[in-house]
C-alpha cells in the first residue's frame, strides 16, 4: 500500500509544473490572490505620496499670470486694480508682447513719475514720461490663484522668474542623489528599510518647508524632499509586483498608476486651491507620507532580495505566508525545488557579476540600441515634465487645465493594458509620441484657454502611453547579464530631463510659442527613435551579450505584430512568453532595480 502511494506521489511530482525561475512558485501560492490584491491597494497611499511631492511644488510655487509693478502711493487709495495699472503702468513693449500675448499690459515696467501728484490729478503719465523697472516690487491679482504662493511672496517675477525654476530643478537633483543613497540602502540593508528611511527624509524635509521664508531655505528644503522622489513609491511597488504572476503584471501595474496616479494628480490642484496657503500644503503634502512608517508590520520584504542575500528561508517563510492567506495548500517538496532553483540562481548571478554596464558598449549593435535607449527615455522624461508645467501657460484657470491633463494617465493605462500586448512596443510608442507631436503644434494655433488646453491634454495623453511603454523597453531588450545595471544607467541619466524641464517652459519668457514648438518637436524625434529599435513582444529575451548584440536581426521595419504572424514573430516565440505579460515589470529581470517612473 505504502508503495502504491509513493509510486502515485512521485507521479504527481513529475506531472506538476517545474520551478525553474522565481515566477514558478507563483503559480503554486497564487498568483493574484487575496495576499497580492491586499498588497495592490496597499500602494495607493504611496501613489498620493508619489504625486503630491512630484506636482506639490508646483502650486507652492504658483504665480498669478497678472502681475504689474507696485506703487506704494495707491496702497491705501480706492483706486481699482484696473485704475492702478492704467495710471502707472505702459502697455507692453514687443519682448513682452512675444512672451507673454494674453497678458495685455507690461509686468516687468513701470511709468518713472511723481505718483502723490498723479493721486491729486488722477491724470495718467504721458508718454514723455521714462519708464523703468519695477521700483517698490509688485502687486498680483489673486483671482485666478487666491492664495500667495512662496512664488508671490518672494516675487519670483520678471528678472527673478528663473528663481522659481532653479528651486524645481533644485527638487529633481535631490532625487538623483537620494536614488544613489537609498538604491544602496536598499541592496545593502532591505528594500523595505530603504522605503521607510525615504519617506521618512520626505516627510520631514517636506514638513520644514513650511518654514522657509527666502529662495535659499526653500530650494535647501526642497532639494532634501527630492532625495525621496521615486523611491518613495518605486521600491514598495516593485515589491508588490514580484508577488503578481506574471500573466496579471500589466493590468496591476498600468492600473495601479492609471486608477491611484491619475485619482492624486487630479485632486490634488482642489487640495491647493481649497487649502490656499502654500505653507499648510506643504505640511498636507507629507502625511501621506507617514504610511511608510509602519509599512514593515504589513508590508513583506522581497523575497529576491532575500535570496540574492542567501537568506532563501526568509523567502520561503514569506511565500509560505502568501499561500496561507490565499488559502493554497503547497507541500513541502514544492519549496524544497524553489529552494534549490534559488541556490541555482545565486550561482548564476555569481557568475555574471564579471559584467558591468560599460559591456553594453563593447558590441556595436548592442552599444547603438543602449545609446537610443538612453535617448529615449531621457526625452521622454523631458516631453512629460515640459507638458505638466507648461499646462499654466495655455489656460487661464490652472487648477481645472492640471485635473483634466491628469485625468489624461488613466485612459492611457486602459490602452496599454488593452492593446500594448497585441499591438507591440514599437508601432503602439510611434504613434502615441507622433500623436503628441501633432497636438502640441495644433495647441499652438488655438487662442489661449479651453481649446489650447484640450490640444495640450491629448498631447500629454500620447507622452503617458510612450512613457509607459519606455518604462519596460530596455528591460526587455538589454541582455540579462547587465540588464539590472543597464537599466539603472537609463533611468539615472533620465533624471538630468527632470532638472532640464522646467527650463523648456521658461522658454516662453523669450517667445510664448517655444514650450510647445520644442516639445513638439523632440515628440517627432522620439517617434522616430522608437522605430530604431527591435520589437520585443513575444521574442526571447536575449541572455548574453552576443545576443542582446543580435537581438531583433531577423526583424522586417515594416512588421505590425497586431496585422501579420510573420517569421519574425515565431523564429524567436518565448516559451515562457515574459514579454506579452510586460517583462518590464518582470522581478527576474528587475530584481535590483529601484528605476523611476513619470
Amino acid at each position: 500500500m505504502s508503495t502504491t502511494l509513493e509510486k502515485k506521489k512521485g507521479e504527481e511530482n513529475e506531472n506538476r509544473p517545474k520551478i525553474e525561475i522565481f515566477d514558478d512558485i507563483l503559480v503554486y501560492i497564487g498568483e493574484a490572490g487575496r495576499y497580492q490584491w491586499f498588497l495592490f491597494f496597499v500602494l495607493l497611499p504611496f501613489t498620493f505620496v508619489y504625486a503630491f511631492l512630484y506636482f506639490g511644488q508646483f502650486f507652492m510655487m504658483l504665480v498669478p499670470e497678472e502681475h504689474w509693478c507696485r506703487v506704494p502711493e495707491f496702497d491705501n487709495s480706492n483706486l481699482t486694480d484696473w485704475q492702478k495699472i492704467e495710471l502707472s503702468v505702459p502697455p507692453k513693449s514687443q519682448e513682452e508682447d512675444d512672451a507673454e500675448s494674453h497678458v495685455k499690459f507690461s509686468r516687468c515696467r513701470m511709468y518713472i513719475a511723481n505718483y502723490t501728484e498723479v493721486l491729486i490729478t488722477g491724470k495718467k503719465p504721458g508718454p514723455d514720461t521714462p519708464i523703468g523697472s519695477c521700483q517698490y516690487g509688485w502687486s498680483f491679482n489673486m483671482t485666478s490663484v487666491p492664495y500667495k504662493s512662496i512664488g508671490a511672496e518672494l516675487e519670483w517675477v520678471c528678472d527673478y522668474a528663473y528663481l522659481s525654476t532653479t528651486a524645481q530643478s533644485a527638487f529633481f537633483v535631490g532625487s538623483m542623489v537620494g536614488g544613489f543613497i537609498f538604491g544602496y540602502i536598499a541592496d545593502h540593508y532591505g528594500r523595505l528599510p530603504a522605503l521607510v528611511a525615504c519617506n521618512g527624509v520626505g516627510f520631514f524635509a517636506s514638513i520644514g518647508t513650511a518654514f522657509t521664508n527666502s529662495f535659499w531655505t526653500f530650494t535647501l528644503s526642497r532639494f532634501i524632499v527630492g532625495f525621496s522622489f521615486d523611491n518613495c513609491f518605486n521600491i514598495i511597488f516593485i515589491i508588490v509586483i514580484e508577488y503578481v504572476g506574471p500573466k496579471y503584471r500589466t493590468l496591476m501595474a498600468n492600473m495601479s498608476f492609471g486608477i491611484y496616479f491619475a485619482f492624486a494628480a487630479t485632486m490634488l490642484p482642489w487640495i491647493a486651491y481649497w487649502i490656499a496657503d502654500w505653507k499648510i500644503l506643504s505640511i498636507v503634502a507629507a502625511l501621506p507620507l507617514v504610511i511608510a512608517f509602519i509599512t514593515p508590520w504589513i508590508v513583506p520584504e522581497s523575497a529576491r532580495w532575500y535570496i540574492q542575500n542567501g537568506r532563501i528561508e526568509k523567502a520561503v517563510e514569506i511565500l509560505k505566508k502568501f499561500a496561507k492567506v490565499n488559502k493554497k495548500e503547497v507541500s513541502d517538496e514544492v519549496f524544497k525545488e524553489f529552494a534549490k532553483t534559488c541556490n541555482k540562481m545565486i550561482q548564476n548571478d555569481k557568475s555574471n557579476n564579471d559584467y558591468t554596464v560599460l559591456d553594453l558598449f563593447k558590441l556595436p549593435r548592442l552599444r547603438r540600441i543602449t545609446i537610443v535607449l538612453v535617448c529615449y527615455w531621457l526625452l521622454i522624461i523631458l516631453i512629460f515634465d515640459g507638458h505638466v508645467w507648461n499646462m499654466k501657460l495655455l489656460h487661464p484657470d490652472v487648477f481645472t487645465s492640471f485635473s483634466l491633463a491628469s485625468i489624461s494617465e488613466l485612459p492611457a493605462a486602459i490602452l496599454l493594458a488593452l492593446f500594448l500586448d497585441r499591438w507591440g512596443r514599437r508601432w503602439m510608442g510611434f504613434l502615441s509620441m507622433f500623436m503628441c507631436g501633432v497636438f502640441s503644434f495644433v495647441a499652438l494655433g488655438m487662442p489661449i484657454g479651453p481649446w489650447a488646453m484640450s490640444m495640450a491634454v491629448i498631447a500629454r495623453l500620447g507622452v503617458n502611453v510612450a512613457a509607459n511603454i519606455g518604462f519596460q523597453f530596455a528591460a526587455e531588450m538589454l541582455p540579462t547579464v547587465v540588464r539590472a545595471q543597464g537599466v539603472s544607467l537609463i533611468h539615472i541619466i533620465g533624471y538630468t530631463a527632470h532638472v532640464l524641464g522646467p527650463y523648456v517652459v521658461y522658454l516662453a519668457n523669450i517667445d510664448s510659442t517655444l514650450p510647445l514648438i520644442v516639445l513638439g518637436a523632440l515628440s517627432f524625434v522620439v517617434a522616430g527613435l522608437t522605430l530604431t529599435l527591435p520589437e520585443t513582444i513575444e521574442q526571447e529575451l536575449p541572455e548574453s551579450l552576443e545576443e542582446g548584440n543580435n537581438f531583433g536581426k531577423e526583424q522586417s521595419f515594416w512588421w505590425f505584430p497586431c496585422i501579420v504572424s510573420s517569421s519574425e514573430k515565431k523564429k524567436k516565440y518565448r516559451k515562457r512568453n515574459l514579454s506579452s505579460v510586460n517583462a518590464g515589470f518582470n522581478p527576474g529581470s528587475l530584481h535590483r532595480v529601484e528605476s523611476t517612473r513619470l
